[in-house]
């Protein structure tokens, strides 16, 4: 299935590789930008939408590993489809290692190309709704008072009240006060639902004896 808004960067220094990408990505429906070089690809502005580069491995200047170095360590986690050559196939399963999604030999069968950006996109979507959601339940835990926070990580440890009361030196309806609080300001219906949003979030657990 064809991600909404997705756009495929296919960088190949041979041009009739490159148009013959872009019609296959295209009648696909997604969008297509494609690049001569590696360093063609840098010199666009930074993309933080949802996409996956196409990546041919062996190019001139910069290849495609080398371009997969570069942007992890700018920080982009845009995910890499590898194009290799019948004599770049260790490169390519090296590049798997170093975080690409998938990695094809040449001429790479259009299905099959297709099939890998599908994936990629899907898991490259996955990752960015979570990311949203870990830092809209950060939010929401800055909302919460140093009592609330003490509260929230005795409950995560699943000890009860009464039991919370006592290890903070506070009463039991003192803690069911926070405890509404604690839920209504993270917006979670149940405890199960908050543990599984402090775990996302990396709440500590406050062990209660």
């Amino acid at each position: 299935m064809t991600e909404p808004d997705a756009t495929v960067f296919v960088i190949d220094d041979d041009e009739p590789v490159r148009r013959s990408l872009a019609r296959v990505f295209r009648s696909a429906g997604h969008d297509v930008e494609t690049f001569a070089s590696a360093d063609a690809f840098l010199q666009r502005a930074k993309f933080d939408g949802l996409g996956c580069l196409v990546l041919d491995v062996s190019m001139r200047g910069l290849s495609g590993p080398d371009l997969q170095l570069r942007l992890r360590e700018s920080g982009s986690t845009l995910p890499i489809v590898f194009l290799t050559g019948h004599g770049d196939i260790a490169m390519g399963a090296a590049a798997m290692k170093h975080g690409a999604v998938d990695f094809l030999t040449k001429p790479a069968d259009a299905e099959a190309l297709l099939e890998a950006v599908a994936r990629a996109l899907s898991a490259y979507a996955r990752r960015r709704a979570t990311e949203c959601e870990v830092e809209e339940l950060r939010a929401r835990l800055t909302g919460l008072t140093a009592r609330e926070h003490q509260v929230l990580r005795c409950l995560l440890s699943g000890a009860l009240n009464k039991q919370i009361a006592a290890h903070l030196g506070i009463v039991e309806k003192t803690v069911k006060v926070h405890r509404g609080q604690v839920m209504r300001k993270m917006r979670t219906a149940s405890l199960a639902e908050l543990v599984r949003a402090c775990s996302l979030a990396g709440v500590e657990v406050e062990q209660v004896r």
